[in-house]
């Protein structure tokens, strides 16, 4: 099978006020529609209060929008909460599940991801489900058994490669500066690679994209990127600069 369109996934996490949104969504808007040989798919998700803004920028461009989180239910009594159906409303093709920072901040299980994945496929968006193991779990040698209990753990039946997206992000690495070496992150992507082949079969496994993230940076991009099973980044910090998110995603 081919391998996969890289995507360039960025995290806006809790930043971005209007005169920013608009400043950076539109410089890449701007960027994305000039490069008629894109050897990547673009994607950001601002915060909740910036994706009606965002989406007016890159409407009619090949720069996809996203959302950082979802509810399970399709609508009701939940307040402060975002359903799928509004995601779609507002103009997202993508939405991030069971970050990290969900799972710790938000006490965010396995089977709450699962039900937040399967609220989203049933509203037409495509998923990006993260896994990662911590410092301590990292120490103790449980890498590997932890990302693959997190990903039979998080995702529901029926899941397809082209709605699905599976992000690496060793906890102990995001924000830190901290990187995996690229024997570690190599064989992770290896393992979650065989982890999907038994869920979904090796064939349509192949097909999912496979993002790591955790400190990319523009330096250390091309590196990543090249490397088996790593079909994409999925950028915190660095995707706030134009600059240097267009320099990672040129890493492919």
């Amino acid at each position: 099978m081919a391998r996969p369109v890289p995507l360039i996934a960025g995290n806006w996490k809790m930043n971005g006020l209007t005169a920013s949104t608009r400043s950076l969504a539109s410089e890449l808007a701007t960027r994305v529609r000039s490069d008629r040989d894109l050897g990547f798919e673009m994607l950001i998700c601002p915060p909740f209060t910036m994706l009606s803004t965002a989406a007016e920028l890159v409407r009619d461009c090949a720069l996809k929008l996203g959302a950082q989180d979802c509810h399970t239910a399709s609508s009701g009594a939940h307040t402060g909460d975002i359903s799928p159906a509004m995601l779609r409303d507002v103009g997202c093709e993508y939405v991030i599940l069971g970050h990290s920072e969900r799972r710790t901040d938000h006490g965010e299980t396995c089977a709450l991801v699962r039900a937040k994945t399967r609220a989203a496929l049933d509203a037409g968006l495509k998923v990006i489900v993260c896994v990662g193991e911590t410092e301590a779990q990292r120490d103790a040698g449980e890498t590997l058994r932890v990302v693959a209990d997190q990903v039979t753990g998080s995702l529901p039946e029926g899941v397809t490669a082209e709605t699905l997206v599976v992000a690496y992000e060793p906890v102990w690495a995001i924000g830190t500066g901290r990187t995996p070496t690229t024997a570690e992150v190599a064989e992770v992507h290896a393992a979650l690679r065989q982890t999907l082949g038994t869920i979904l079969g090796t064939g349509a496994a192949e097909g999912v994209r496979l993002l790591y993230g955790g400190s990319v940076k523009p330096d250390n991009a091309r590196e990543l990127l090249a490397l088996d099973n790593v079909n994409g980044a999925l950028v915190g910090g660095a995707s706030l600069k134009v600059d240097d998110f267009w320099a990672i995603a040129s890493a492919v």
